[in-house]
C-alpha cells in the first residue's frame, strides 16, 4: 500500500504542474483590473478567463494527469482513457436525479454541480488511478483476429468507459457518504479556525519525507471536501462551498473564527520566503570552517529556490534525516506561522508554492488582505529560525551539512562539484565498481550525475520505474538492498529508502533534466 501511495504522490505532480500557469494569467489579470474581475478591461478579462480555464477543470486535469503518471510507459492512450473515464462518471453522476428521483432543481449537496462537475478532484484522482491500472494490465492484450483492431492500447479506453459506468452506478449510493465524510473532516479543522489551520500546516511539513503531504493538501487546497482554498482564492469566492463570508477586513485577532479563504496558504509565505533561508544560513554558520564554502553554495541555491518559488525540499532534505529533531521544530514553526497569519487574517495565495513570485502575483487578487504583513511576519520568523536552528545545532550537536563525519560533508562537496563543473567528483569516477561510461561523464552536468546515480541504484537490472516531482527522483526498484545509499548521499542532498521497492533521491530543482538523462540510459 505504501508503494502505491508513493506512486500516486508522484503522479499527482503532473497535473499540479499546470497550476503555475493559472497563477500567472490570473495574477496579471488582477493586477490590470483588481476590482472588475476583467469586467472593466478586455485584456484583463482575457487573462482571467485563460487562468480560469485551468482552475475550473481541475478534476479533468487530475484525471488525465494521474492516468499518465500511473501508467508505466506514459503512453497517450492512458491519457485518453482518463478523459473517457472522467466524462463517463461526471455524465452519469450529473444525471443522478433521473436514477434516484430527487428534485434536479434542488439537489442534495453531494450532487450539486460544484460537487460532481469538472472541478471534482476526488473523481479525477480516482479515474486516473483506475485508468492507469487498466492501461498497465491490458495495454498489451491480444484479442482474436476479428477484434484485432481493438487489441493493445486501443482497448484500454473502452474498458475504462465500461468499468467507470459500473463504478458510477455504485457511486450513486456511496458518493453521498464519501462526500459527507470528507466535508465533516474538513469542517472539523475549519471549525477550529486558525488553530485548525496550524494543525494542518504541521502535518503538511511532517509528511514531506514520505511524499504523502500531497494527499493531505488535496483535502484543503482543492475541492475534495468543499474547502477548495486555492481555487476560491483566485476566483474570489468566500468560505465553505462559496456560501459564507470572504476575507473580513477587520484585522482582528480571531483564532477561533470561521474559515476564511486563503487561510490554508498564507502562513506558508513567511516560512518559505524567509524562515527556511534563515535556517539555511544558520546551518552554513554552524558548519566546520573547512566545509563552509561547499555548504554555503548548497544552502544559497536552496535558499534562493525557497524564496523565489517556494520549493523547499532541497533545504529540508539537507537536514531532515541527519537532524530530524530540527525538522520537527521546523514543522512546529510552520504551524505557528500559519496559525498567526490565519488569526490576523493576513492573506495571500499561491497556485504552485508560497514563494515571492506567487506572493507578488496575488497582491491584487480581491481575496488578498494585508499581504504586506506576511513580509513583516517573515522577517520575524527569519530571526526566530536563525537563532533556534543555531541553538539546537550547537546544543545537541546535530549533524547538519558540514558537521557530519564524512558522508554529509562529502555529499555537500560532491553536489557543489557536479553542479559547478558539470563533472562527477574524481574520487567517485575513479571507483571501478561504480564508474560511469566515459561518454556519459563527458556529457553535461546533469547527464553525468544521472549516470552515477543510475549505476548506484543498480542500473537496468534493478531499476523498474523512473519518475520525478519538483525536486526528487521517485524510483521503483526490484530490491532497495541493491541501492548504494551511502554512495548516493555523497552525490546529492538526500536519499530516502521508502520500502523494499521504492526509493527517493533529492536532486534539486533541476531534477527533470537528471530524470530525462536517466530515462535515456534506461532505454539504451
Amino acid at each position: 500500500m505504501k508503494a502505491y501511495i508513493q506512486r500516486l504522490g508522484r503522479a499527482l505532480m503532473l497535473p499540479v504542474a499546470c497550476l503555475p500557469a493559472a497563477a500567472l494569467f490570473l495574477g496579471i489579470g488582477y493586477w490590470i483590473d483588481p476590482s472588475g474581475w476583467g469586467g472593466g478591461n478586455v485584456i484583463a478579462a482575457y487573462l482571467c478567463k485563460t487562468g480560469s480555464a485551468i482552475l475550473d477543470n481541475l478534476g479533468l486535469l487530475f484525471a488525465v494527469g494521474v492516468a499518465v503518471g500511473m501508467a508505466r510507459d506514459k503512453d497517450g492512450a492512458s491519457a485518453l482513457s482518463g478523459l473517457v473515464g472522467f466524462m463517463t462518471i461526471t455524465t452519469i453522476m450529473g444525471s443522478a436525479s433521473m436514477f434516484l428521483g430527487f428534485d434536479a432543481e434542488n439537489p442534495p449537496a453531494a450532487f450539486a454541480p460544484g460537487a460532481i462537475g469538472n472541478k471534482n478532484v476526488f473523481f479525477g484522482i480516482m479515474v486516473g488511478c483506475v485508468s492507469g491500472a487498466l492501461y498497465n494490465r491490458f495495454s498489451k492484450t491480444k484479442l482474436p483476429d476479428f477484434l484485432a483492431f481493438f487489441s493493445g492500447r486501443r482497448c484500454v479506453p473502452i474498458l475504462t468507459a465500461a468499468l467507470m459506468s459500473v463504478i458510477s452506478l455504485v457511486l450513486l449510493f456511496v458518493w453521498p457518504l464519501v462526500y459527507n465524510g470528507l466535508v465533516a473532516f474538513g469542517e472539523s479543522l475549519m471549525g477550529m479556525g486558525a488553530v485548525g489551520a496550524g494543525i494542518y500546516a504541521f502535518f503538511n511539513r511532517l509528511l514531506i519525507p514520505t511524499g504523502l503531504h500531497h494527499a493531505l493538501n488535496n483535502v484543503f487546497w482543492f475541492n475534495l471536501a468543499g474547502i477548495d482554498d486555492i481555487t476560491k482564492f483566485w476566483n474570489g469566492v468566500g468560505g465553505l462551498n462559496g456560501t459564507t463570508k470572504a476575507v473580513l477586513a477587520t484585522g482582528g485577532f480571531q483564532p477561533w473564527g470561521e474559515y476564511v479563504t486563503g487561510m490554508y496558504q498564507a502562513g506558508f509565505f513567511p516560512i518559505m520566503m524567509f524562515g527556511l533561508p534563515a535556517g539555511a544560513f544558520a546551518i552554513y554558520r554552524c558548519a566546520k570552517p573547512e566545509n563552509r564554502r561547499t555548504v554555503g553554495s548548497l544552502m544559497l541555491a536552496g535558499g534562493l529556490a525557497a524564496f523565489l518559488t517556494g520549493v523547499t525540499e532541497p533545504l529540508e532534505f539537507s537536514f531532515m534525516f541527519a537532524a530530524f529533531p530540527l525538522y520537527v521544530v521546523h514543522a512546529l514553526l510552520t504551524a505557528l506561522s500559519v496559525f498567526i497569519a490565519a488569526s490576523f487574517q493576513w492573506i495571500a495565495g499561491f497556485n504552485f508554492s508560497a514563494g515571492f513570485i506567487d506572493w507578488f502575483l496575488s497582491l491584487r487578487v480581491p481575496q488578498a488582505h494585508m499581504p504586506w504583513m506576511l513580509i513583516v511576519q517573515g522577517l520575524v520568523f527569519a530571526v526566530i529560525y536563525y537563532f533556534v536552528f543555531t541553538f539546537m545545532i550547537k546544543k545537541f550537536d546535530l549533524k547538519t551539512p558540514g558537521r557530519g563525519d564524512g558522508v554529509d560533508d562529502e555529499g555537500a562537496a560532491a553536489v557543489a562539484g557536479i553542479l559547478d563543473t558539470g563533472a562527477a567528483p574524481a574520487a567517485a569516477v575513479s571507483r571501478d565498481k561504480y564508474a560511469a561510461p566515459a561518454a556519459a561523464v563527458s556529457r553535461d552536468k546533469y547527464a553525468a550525475l544521472a549516470a552515477k546515480l543510475y549505476a548506484l541504484l543498480g542500473g537496468k537490472a534493478n531499476i523498474v520505474d523512473i519518475e520525478n516531482c519538483v525536486t526528487r527522483l521517485r524510483l521503483g526498484v526490484k530490491d532497495t538492498a541493491k541501492v548504494d545509499v551511502d554512495a548516493i548521499r555523497k552525490l546529492v542532498p538526500g536519499v530516502k529508502v521508502i520500502d523494499d521497492r521504492n526509493v527517493q533521491v533529492v536532486v534539486g530543482t533541476q531534477v527533470q533534466a537528471v530524470a530525462d538523462a536517466m530515462e535515456e540510459l534506461h532505454k539504451a
